[in-house]
């Protein structure tokens, strides 16, 4: 079947089965849930507001991440009426959000189009563009002396088209000018109905920030989403930069990397933009604030302190509010369902202004996406995976605990000109960071009294058998993934954890302490040298797919893979 001239790639009984047995539903909340019941009359009418707003910012999205998205999903609608294969196609586009992506299995991105494939710029940059004319360009114009122009093409807001035998940039409110402005109206009609003063003040700001070009005003209101705390919704316009593998190019080639140091061009990859709404869980957050008053002094522990600024400080005043939310929509970035979806979030990251001129960070975790797990899956990965001893350890809550302390992980450490300086392999390092600290400092959690011991042999347990157990060799794309490879190696290699003659999982505990502290040390050595080829020297070493890594997921594909997820939403 040809879709806009372009045949499906995946059979009809091929997205069956994906749809079906592959598939694995999260279920976002319903007007029947008593969190929404509850709500007053003003914010229930808010919160449809919001999501309108996010439904709007998935076209923008779209847009951004291939060139083709809205032409082919339109066809897709308009084909889905009179044709089970189109329907089919069009739940699957659903599913990626885009033409095409990974699923954490293989390790090329699945496509639903022949012929139609992703782009390491994705629609950010000509499609044509190609990394050398890409750097050759750059160079060219900085030695025109057109840095402004630079400056702006390698900002994190920008679209980037051709202007002759140059680049030119134009900011995200001038090419979506339209979607940005729509949203914003939904948002100003949110900011109306509500009754939270705090929520309508942040809303307000935010969207003034989508109708000017003008990167104070993002500052602003990131400023006042992060302050966030005792609201009873959530509304999150998400700016992470992932999908951009052309930018952090730039430092593959010395010459440009030292012509943008020259120039104090900052580098940082295009952001995605992606939209949450929902419901604020006050017991959950009662929990997220039991880590957040140990902070401060987790940041005094951090290895080589002295040598760079954090965004915590033992002598300030602690900036991080953090929510657990009931979703009820996600759109955008968030809800590109590619190999994974997110868990929790920690925003502004450290390459925003908002976080450089001093304002607040805050972490929104996503109850329905943790929640979504097979536990028949996990029963029998225990059962030939791990030895008996250690199944009454695996927990999900405990898996919780350790996204927790991931969050809490990315405000620690170098700033964000140690994590950009490492190139392609900025988001790989970072991640690993966040997970390392992590688990090297819940025992401090259990001195503090916030766990006991037992839990703290969960989350080791856990951690383990339910993130670094994967189920197929990671590339670059997937950053999380990677990270989780060279934990993985580095227990084993440390005799933190080790495999019994029956290849079942044992769990040395009392090495996981200086193991884990041994690794955060080389961590942020790695992101202190501010050398990609130090980055990928490390990654190279640590991230080896080996015996083990391969036995563990030919077990998983035994028991059957699910690498699909869709969104059900009812508002």
């Amino acid at each position: 079947m040809k879709i806009n001239g372009y045949e499906l790639a995946l059979s009809e009984q091929d997205l069956e089965h994906k749809l079906n047995e592959e598939c694995l539903a999260v279920e976002m909340v319903s007007p029947d849930f008593d969190g929404y019941k509850n709500l007053s009359e003003g914010n229930q009418k808010a919160l449809r507001h919001l999501i309108r707003a996010g439904e709007i910012f998935n076209d923008v999205f779209l847009e951004q991440d291939h060139p083709l998205n809205l032409m082919q999903k339109k066809a897709l609608e308009e084909a889905a009426p009179h044709s089970r294969h189109a329907e089919l196609a069009l739940r699957f586009f659903n599913s990626l959000n885009g033409v095409e992506g990974l699923n954490g299995i293989d390790k090329e991105p699945v496509e639903l189009f022949k012929g139609i494939k992703g782009r390491p710029g994705r629609n950010f940059y000509p499609e044509d563009l190609e990394p050398d004319e890409f750097h050759e360009i750059l160079i060219r114009m900085l030695r025109a002396g057109k840095v402004d122009e630079v400056r702006r093409i390698l900002s994190v807001r920008t679209m980037v088209r051709r202007d002759g035998k140059n680049l030119k940039a134009i900011d995200y409110t001038e090419y979506f000018e339209k979607a940005f402005s729509d949203a914003a109206n939904e948002i100003e009609l949110a900011a109306h109905y509500t009754d939270d003063a705090p929520l309508k003040d942040y809303l307000g700001w935010q969207a003034q920030a989508l109708l000017q070009n003008n990167e104070d005003m993002d500052m602003l209101a990131d400023k006042h989403w992060a302050i966030l705390q005792k609201t009873p919704i959530e509304f999150t316009i998400a700016r992470e930069n992932y999908a951009d593998e052309l930018t952090p190019t730039v430092f593959d080639n010395p010459e440009l990397a030292q012509l943008l140091e020259e120039n104090n061009i900052e580098v940082n990859a295009k952001d995605s933009l992606g939209v949450r709404t929902g419901i604020v869980n006050q017991k959950g957050t009662e929990l997220l604030l039991k880590f957040k008053e140990h902070m401060k002094e987790l940041a005094e522990l951090m290895p080589y302190k002295e040598r760079y600024r954090q965004t915590i400080s033992s002598a300030a005043e602690l900036k991080q509010a953090m929510v657990d939310v009931d979703l009820t929509d996600l759109q955008g970035d968030f809800a590109a369902v590619r190999g994974g979806i997110t868990t929790a979030e920690n925003l502004p990251n450290n390459d925003k202004l908002s976080v450089k001129m001093g304002g607040g960070r805050r972490n929104v975790y996503h109850r329905q996406v943790r929640q979504c797990v097979d536990k028949d899956k996990e029963r029998q990965i225990l059962e030939r995976l791990v030895a008996p001893e250690f199944h009454r350890y695996y927990d999900d809550e405990a898996l919780h605990l350790f996204v927790i302390g991931h969050e809490n992980g990315h405000s620690l450490g170098p700033d964000s000109s140690y994590q950009s300086a490492l190139g392609a392999y900025a988001h790989t390092i970072e991640e690993h960071k966040a997970d390392v600290i992590s688990v090297t400092f819940m025992p401090e959690y259990v001195k503090l009294g916030v766990i006991d011991e037992e839990t703290l042999k969960k989350v080791y347990t856990t951690w383990v058998a339910g993130s670094l157990f994967l189920r197929a060799e990671p590339n670059l794309s997937l950053p999380h993934r990677v990270a989780d490879l060279i934990q993985f190696n580095y227990l084993l290699t440390h005799g933190a954890i080790s495999f019994d003659d029956n290849g079942k999982l044992h769990l040395d505990f009392n090495k996981f302490p200086a193991v884990m502290h041994a690794l955060l040390d080389e961590t942020i050595t790695v992101q202190l040298s501010k050398s990609p080829q130090t980055a990928k020297a490390f990654i190279d070493k640590y991230a080896v797919w080996g015996e083990q890594s391969q036995r563990i997921a030919e077990v998983h594909a035994s028991l059957g893979l699910k690498p699909y997820k869709v969104i059900k939403r009812y508002f």
